[in-house]
């Protein structure tokens, strides 16, 4: 889990930002399934699998927007040109990082509370607590990286907004990730 964090804070590659992501909180439900709590490891599952289908569909669809290049050196600039990728891009990425009274916060904070008070030691809280602050660092990094970042590869003159059946799959996600993980707790 930890490893998987440091991992994501250098790689350039969307995509696999993303995986590595996906590995880490992997590695918090198997942490969570350690402490003998099963329901609390699937509750996680649940709750992070709606926000990270839609940020792995939105970031499909920023890939083919900027032609194809999927590495955060070559991308920038889509802020004012992409604002509901943007727009939900920053929000799936709230999530991920716990911000409170949003999905993935319900299931990370009772996993903490659970770590702090019943859980093998204080180094495994710490090793958890430590990897949910690589989480903002990394997911702020890219939104910084794609969105605000200067654009250094070949100019695109027109970059274009997603087309409306990805744009109605996404905001059905959006609507489910809002209240999944308030809905399911």
């Amino acid at each position: 889990m930890f490893i998987a964090g440091i991992r994501a804070m250098g790689e350039l590659d969307i995509k696999k930002v993303i995986a590595l992501s996906t590995l880490r909180q992997l590695g918090l439900m198997f942490i969570v399934l350690g402490l003998g709590l099963p329901v609390l490891a699937f509750y996680h599952l649940v709750s992070h699998a709606y926000f990270k289908a839609m940020l792995f569909m939105c970031a499909g669809a920023i890939i083919h927007t900027f032609k194809d290049y999927q590495d955060l050196r070559t991308l920038g600039g889509g802020f004012k040109s992409l604002p509901f990728s943007t727009a939900v891009f920053t929000v799936a990425n709230l999530r991920l990082c716990g911000v409170p009274f949003m999905s993935g916060f319900f299931s990370k904070d009772l996993i903490l509370e659970m770590l702090i008070m019943g859980g093998p030691n204080l180094f495994v809280f710490f090793v958890a607590a430590i990897s949910t602050i690589l989480t903002v660092i990394y997911s702020t990094r890219l939104i910084q990286m794609i969105f605000f970042g200067r654009l250094k590869s070949e100019p695109i003159f027109r970059l274009r907004e997603i087309d409306l059946f990805i744009k109605t799959r996404i905001t059905l996600l959006l609507g489910f990730s809002c209240v999944g993980g308030l809905g399911i707790s």
